[in-house]
């Protein structure tokens, strides 16, 4: 599952690129994906937004078995 993970990731990555910002994977247990919010995207007050609405939707379309997305 994490190989999927961070293929979807990195169609995800030049989008947030574009805006100064970055995700780092940290892990993926039971279903749970933990990332980092890198650059921008760390201080950004629309992070949360960017993380479920972006990150989580794209990764639950893209592998199956993701139940969520947390940034840590």
């Amino acid at each position: 599952m994490r190989k999927q993970v961070e293929d979807s990731l990195a169609k995800i990555r030049p989008m947030l690129q574009a805006d100064g910002g970055d995700v780092e994977l940290v892990d993926v247990e039971d279903g749970v994906v933990k990332v980092r919010l890198r650059g921008a995207c760390a201080g950004c007050p629309g992070a949360k937004m960017t993380l479920q609405m972006g990150v989580e939707r794209r990764l639950k379309q893209d592998v199956p078995g993701v139940k969520s997305v947390v940034s840590v």
